[in-house]
């Protein structure tokens, strides 16, 4: 039987917030993947807790759904930037890609990544044009900038006759004629109005609406994508390594798409590695994807995407073929990490308090099991046995690790993040410079540019359009380190900004960094409202009342560049009966607090943030002001 199924594999490309895993949604829900009674979240392949808070796709997941007698397995690619490691390898195992756009935004410098990767794996895209609902929605334009995109990266006449579709993923429609959709009103039918008198939108439902669903999309995949050609089956084994997985009772998983042959339970292999070294290794047993589940199966064909286990140390790119047989496919390149911060046990005087790991070999062994996952992160040991250096494509990258760890019990301090510079070959310094796509509106431009311009920006282009204006910019990374947070004071917070990495290129020169200094705690205590009263005429205060500081802590920020050592614990003298009471009529600002990113972003190369489960604090790295004298005096004589 196995051998009769037509298999499909195709992979969902866009930008973050485009609207894949809604789309995936459709596809399970419009498949009888779920009963009818059954309870189904949003985003249901947005397994893990980050992925559902930030609305964000982070892993690359499969699932399959049968439309007739095709299997068609679906993988839903991340669309930030950082996790891009992730859609390269993933594009290599499916026979087309559903290039999803949305029909305001047009295509992101994101999409261009991934329609690049794909087009030079000579896929066929299918485009589809999301949320035309839109009141923004400028179709036609938005088509004709996917036409000029495919034609800036070479595409050929085939991959340029791609079929158009248009849909509302939120309501599970896909029609081939944006007039379909015509007079079909996704605000609610009766027009109901919530508090601010906005019309409220029907709530959102992957299965349809009006006699409309996705069948167009599944038609498309279809007739555009011929399915795998069976009489591969019939030749030796070849299955490449796209994707590693961890499972806490079986081990480490590796994830492939089996190239020609069958791959069976319980049979002995030959795992073609780097360098031309093939190993015999067991696979114990053999899983594919039906609908959301991993089902152990006695054997899978030519075309299906499997997942093995028994090979304790398969890695991304190996090929796995009979012995005796052996015919490797090309390792797969993943691009090297562009930022790396140093991971350290934490030494602060509340250390150990709230976390349950805190030694370095908790650290090291947590680092080494992300390693079996996470081919994007590299791990260095350093000179210090408390320290290790970890290196990845990005600030976003590098956050949702520490998250995690965060979240599972961990207490570390990390270092602010640094570029990772190259040499070429004339021994010239290059660092990596990052393609920013902006949207701002057009009051705030003149700030946003000069800006960019102080961190070593180029501008590539400038419109405007309905009182936003969009810049293009190339900008070191380094030059972007901290800014976010700024971008969005400049543009209170109505301003958008889009970044990836585009290339290495010539060091540019030293880039003015935070310009304003911190507030240090004096001692240890908790502080009181009197003392932060006194402080926040000059300071941006980090910390409320009735929170326990150290000496060496950071509280807030100077309004000047230079630091300044101040005491919030300090309490105010009752000096007599009628004074002791009028601490009640204390005004304070609200104090700023920090998320994981922002923290990072912030702190200088003299300090750190320390992350525990329940808090994340910011803190110099030599805590006691005796000694940062002293070695500020040292690094003058030395200098």
């Amino acid at each position: 039987m196995a051998d009769k199924q037509k298999i499909i594999n195709i992979a969902v490309i866009a930008h973050v917030d485009a609207g894949k895993s809604t789309l995936v949604d459709a596809f399970l829900n419009q498949s009888g993947v779920f009963r009818d009674n059954q309870e189904v979240v949003d985003c249901v392949m947005d397994s893990d807790d980050i992925e559902r808070e930030r609305g964000i796709t982070i892993y690359s997941k499969n699932c399959s759904v049968m439309h007739g007698d095709t299997k068609i397995n679906i993988v839903d690619t991340p669309g930030h930037a950082d996790f891009s490691s992730e859609v390269e390898r993933i594009i290599k195992t499916v026979d087309t890609v559903i290039l999803l756009v949305d029909s305001s935004e047009g295509p992101m410098p994101q999409t261009r990544f991934v329609l690049k990767k794909s087009l030079e794996q000579g896929l066929n895209p299918i485009l589809l044009i999301n949320k035309i609902d839109k009141k923004d929605a400028r179709i036609d334009e938005v088509v004709d900038e996917v036409y000029e995109l495919f034609m800036d990266l070479d595409a050929n006449d085939e991959q340029l006759d791609f079929p158009i579709l248009y849909g509302i993923a939120r309501q599970g429609i896909v029609v081939r004629d944006p007039e379909e959709i015509k007079g079909l009103s996704v605000e609610s039918g009766a027009g109901q109005v919530d508090n601010d008198g906005n019309v409220m939108k029907i709530k959102k439902s992957a299965k349809g609406m009006n006699g409309l669903d996705i069948t167009p999309l599944f038609e498309t995949i279809i007739e555009h994508c011929n399915p795998y050609p069976q009489d591969l089956a019939e030749e030796p084994l070849q299955l490449q390594i796209s994707a590693l997985a961890y499972d806490d009772y079986i081990g480490r998983l590796g994830i492939g798409r089996v190239t020609k042959g069958k791959v069976r339970e319980a049979s002995v292999v030959a795992v073609a590695k780097e360098g031309g070294v093939v190993e015999q290794k067991k696979i114990n047993q053999v899983f594919v994807y039906r609908g959301l589940k991993r089902m152990p199966v006695e054997e899978a064909v030519a075309g299906d995407i499997v997942v093995l286990s028994g090979i304790s140390d398969i890695s991304i790119g190996e090929t796995i073929c009979e012995p005796g047989k052996v015919d490797p496919l090309p390792m797969i390149q993943i691009e090297e990490p562009t930022l790396s911060m140093y991971f350290m046990v934490n030494k602060s005087p509340f250390a150990g308090k709230v976390g349950k790991f805190v030694t370095s070999r908790h650290i090291k062994e947590r680092l080494n099991k992300e390693l079996e996952v996470n081919v994007g992160l590299k791990v260095e040991e350093t000179d210090s046995t408390d320290s290790f250096k970890v290196s990845g494509r990005g600030e976003l990258h590098l956050s949702i690790l520490i998250e995690n760890m965060r979240r599972e019990g961990y207490e570390l301090a990390v270092s602010k993040p640094e570029v990772i510079m190259r040499r070429d070959d004339q021994n010239r310094l290059l660092e990596p410079i990052e393609e920013v796509v902006l949207s701002v509106p057009d009051i705030y431009t003149g700030s946003v540019i000069s800006k960019l311009n102080l961190r070593k920006g180029m501008m590539q282009e400038m419109n405007s359009e309905n009182g936003y204006t969009r810049l293009e910019y190339l900008v070191p990374t380094r030059g972007l380190l901290g800014y976010r947070t700024e971008f969005i004071n400049d543009t209170h917070g109505e301003g958008t900004m889009v970044r990836r990495f585009a290339k290495f290129d010539l060091f540019t020169g030293e880039i003015p960094q935070r310009t304003n200094g911190v507030a240090i705690a004096q001692e240890m205590g908790v502080t009181t409202p009197y003392a932060i009263f006194n402080i926040q005429e000059r300071v941006q205060m980090f910390v409320e009342p009735q929170v326990k500081v150290y000496e060496g802590m950071i509280v807030g920020m100077n309004s000047r560049g230079d630091d300044m050592v101040v005491n919030p614990c300090k309490a105010k003298k009752a000096t007599n009966m009628r004074a002791a009471g009028s601490d009640d009529n204390v005004k304070l600002t609200p104090a700023r607090t920090f998320t994981l990113e922002e923290a990072l972003e912030f702190i200088d190369d003299d300090e750190l943030v320390e992350i525990v489960p329940d808090d994340i604090r910011l803190r110099k790295k030599i805590l006691s002001e005796l000694d940062r004298r002293r070695s500020a005096r040292k690094i003058r004589n030395e200098g």
